[in-house]
C-alpha cells in the first residue's frame, strides 16, 4: 500500500480505525492440508482434464477505513469445471473486486484474458468466458464441457477434483453427509449446501475445486475443514439454476420473500398468536421495505403455514421429496425464479389468510446497510479532515472476529433494525473519524456518529450530504448528530484550506458519491 499521508495525518486517523479483524473463515486453499491420502487417479478412458480450466485472478479491494485509496493487490488461483461452449463457471468471490482475469489450461501450457458474464455474490457463483470469441476458440480447441449431474441423495459418493502442478488429476472421493441450508458467501442469504466427508491430500493450491457426481459436475467446492474433514459445496440445485439462467444472456438472480422470521416452538408465543397443536408455522418478525411480502401484503406477525401448499413446521422446515427435512426458506431460493407467483397460506390473528406474492431479487442497492462492496468504490467525504462514509457490513466486520458485540452500538442496531430508520435515510451516513488539523480542533476524538442533519438538511446518503456542504449560507457548517443530540460547528473558511493541503499531501480526491 503506497502511503499518502504525513506521518503524524497517517498516525491520527490509524487511532480512529478499529482493530485490525483476524480471519478465520476456511478457503477452499484449506483442502489441501490433509496428509491423509484418500485419493484415486482417474481413469484412464476418461480425461478429466480436458473438462477443467485454472482460473488466476487478480484483485484489488478498497481500504475500508481510508476510502480514497486501495489495498495492495492479491491474487488467487482456482481450478474450474468447463460447462458450455467457451463457459467456466466458478464462485463470485474469485472475481470479486478483480482486476484481471485469466484462463490457463489444465496442462499450463495455454493462457487467455477472461471476463466475467454473470455474477451472483448470494449464491457465490460466477460464469465467465474468454474476452475475445476468436481467441477462445482457440483456447477451448478439444475441451469437453460437463454436463450438471441430478441433484445428489445422502450417502451418494461424491469425488472433488484436483490437478497437481504437473497436471495429473486426483479424485478425492467422500460421502454426502447432510445437505442443509447456510451462507455461501455473504451472512444471512443462505443456500442448500451439501456437506461431504472427504479427506483430501495436499495438492497444487486453488481456492476452489469442482465436486462430481460420476463424471457429471454435482457442485463446486467452497470450504474444507480440515480438522473435521468436511467439504461444503454449493449444490446442484443452486449451480444447474445458475447456469442455465446465467448462460441465456439475460440472469434475474435467486429471489426471496423479503421477510425474517422466527420459530413458533414456544407455548406462550404459540398462544399469543392463536396457533393449535397441530399447526406449524413460522412468526413473521419483519418485513423488508419494497420486498415481496410487503408487496403482497403480509404483516409483521402473521404466522407463514405453508407455500404453494407445502407445509412448514414450527422450526421452519418442511419435506423436500430428495432431501428430507429442509429449510423452509429454500421454497422461495432454490426452487423459485425471480418474478414468479407463489401462494402464502398465513394466519393473522388467529384467522387464515391466502396471498400471493411475485417473489423478487432484493436489489442490493435498497439496503439501508448493504451486505458488501464488491466490484464498487465505497462513498466518503473528507471535509475540514473530517471523515464521513455510507455503513456497510464490511465496515461492521471490521471492527473484529466478534464484531457483533464490538462495534459500536448505534451502528449495529441500523443494520439488525433497518426498519426503524428506511423512513428517515436511504444509506447510514457517519462519522467514521477525524485528521487532526486547524479545523477539527477538539474534534479529534470523534467517530462512529451517525450524521443526522448538515445546515439544517436532512441527510439521506452521501449526495445529500455533500449538497448540503456546498449549498452553506454563511460561514460556519452545523453538523447535528442522531447520538445524544450533539451538534459541532466547521469553520467553511478553514476546511477549504484544510482541503486544498490534504489533496498535496496524496489524498487523490476528497468526495464519491456513486
Amino acid at each position: 500500500m503506497r502511503t499518502l499521508f504525513i506521518l503524524p495525518l497517517i498516525l491520527a486517523l490509524a487511532s480512529c480505525q478499529p482493530p485490525e479483524s483476524k480471519s478465520t473463515k476456511p478457503e477452499a486453499t484449506d483442502a489441501v492440508e490433509s496428509a491423509a491420502p484418500a485419493e484415486e487417479p482417474a481413469p484412464a478412458e476418461w480425461d478429466v482434464k480436458s473438462s477443467v480450466v485454472r482460473i488466476n485472478s487478480t484483485q484489488q479491494t478498497w481500504n475500508l477505513w481510508q476510502p480514497w485509496e486501495k489495498n495492495a493487490p492479491s491474487r488467487r488461483r482456482a481450478l474450474a469445471a468447463i460447462v458450455g461452449p467457451q463457459l467456466v463457471v466458478t464462485t463470485a468471490e474469485l472475481v470479486a473486486d478483480a482486476t484481471y482475469l485469466e484462463f490457463e489450461s489444465a496442462d499450463g501450457s495455454r493462457f487467455t484474458p477472461a471476463r466475467v458474464i454473470a455474477t451472483d455474490h448470494e449464491a457465490n457463483l460466477a460464469l465467465l468466458g474468454p474476452t475475445s470469441e476468436e481467441q477462445g476458440a482457440i483456447f477451448f480447441e478439444g475441451t469437453v464441457p460437463f454436463e450438471i449431474a441430478p441433484p445428489s441423495a445422502i450417502g451418494d459418493s461424491l469425488k472433488v477434483l484436483q490437478l497437481e502442478d504437473n497436471g495429473l488429476p486426483i479424485l478425492t472421493e467422500g460421502p454426502l453427509q447432510s445437505v442443509g441450508i447456510s451462507p455461501n458467501l455473504l451472512p444471512g442469504q443462505s443456500f442448500l449446501t451439501y456437506r461431504v466427508k472427504a479427506s483430501m491430500q495436499s495438492a497444487s493450491s486453488s481456492y476452489t475445486l469442482p465436486v462430481l457426481n460420476g463424471r457429471k459436475l454435482a457442485g463446486v467446492l467452497i470450504s474444507y475443514n480440515s480438522k473435521d474433514q468436511l467439504c461444503d459445496v454449493i449444490s446442484t440445485d443452486i449451480l444447474a439454476r445458475f447456469i442455465n439462467e446465467s448462460s441465456q444472456g439475460s440472469y434475474g438472480g435467486f429471489p426471496s420473500l423479503g421477510a425474517s422470521v422466527a420459530r413458533t416452538e414456544d407455548n406462550s408465543l404459540r398462544q399469543w398468536l392463536k396457533l393449535r397443536d397441530d399447526q406449524g408455522g413460522v412468526y413473521l418478525r419483519s418485513i423488508r421495505k419494497g420486498g415481496a411480502a410487503d408487496r403482497a401484503g403480509l404483516l409483521k406477525g402473521d404466522v407463514l403455514l405453508a407455500v404453494d401448499g407445502q407445509p412448514i413446521d414450527r422450526r421452519g422446515y418442511y419435506e423436500h421429496p430428495n432431501y428430507g427435512s429442509v429449510s423452509w426458506g429454500h421454497l422461495i431460493r432454490g426452487e423459485k425464479s425471480s418474478g414468479d407467483t407463489v401462494t402464502l397460506s398465513l394466519l393473522r390473528d388467529g384467522e387464515p389468510l391466502e396471498l400471493k406474492a411475485a417473489v423478487i431479487r432484493e436489489d442490493e442497492g435498497t439496503r439501508l446497510v448493504p451486505s458488501h462492496l464488491y466490484n464498487r468504490a465505497p462513498n466518503y467525504l473528507v471535509k475540514g479532515g473530517l471523515v464521513f462514509q455510507e455503513l456497510s457490513l464490511p465496515l461492521l466486520e471490521s471492527f473484529g472476529e466478534d464484531w457483533r458485540s464490538r462495534a459500536p452500538l448505534n451502528l449495529l442496531d441500523t443494520y439488525e433494525n433497518p426498519e426503524n430508520y428506511q423512513d428517515s435515510m436511504d444509506r447510514v451516513v457517519f462519522l467514521s473519524g477525524a485528521i487532526p488539523t486547524p479545523a477539527t480542533v477538539g474534534y479529534e476524538r470523534l467517530n462512529n456518529l451517525i450524521v443526522r442533519k448538515v445546515n439544517g438538511r436532512e441527510i439521506r446518503d452521501m449526495k445529500s450530504l455533500i449538497q448540503a456542504f456546498d449549498g452553506l449560507e454563511g460561514e460556519l457548517h452545523t453538523i447535528e448528530f442522531a447520538d445524544e443530540n450533539l451538534t459541532i460547528h466547521l469553520d467553511e473558511l478553514l476546511a477549504t484550506n484544510v482541503d486544498s493541503q490534504l489533496l498535496q499531501r496524496g489524498i487523490t480526491r476528497l468526495s464519491r458519491a456513486e
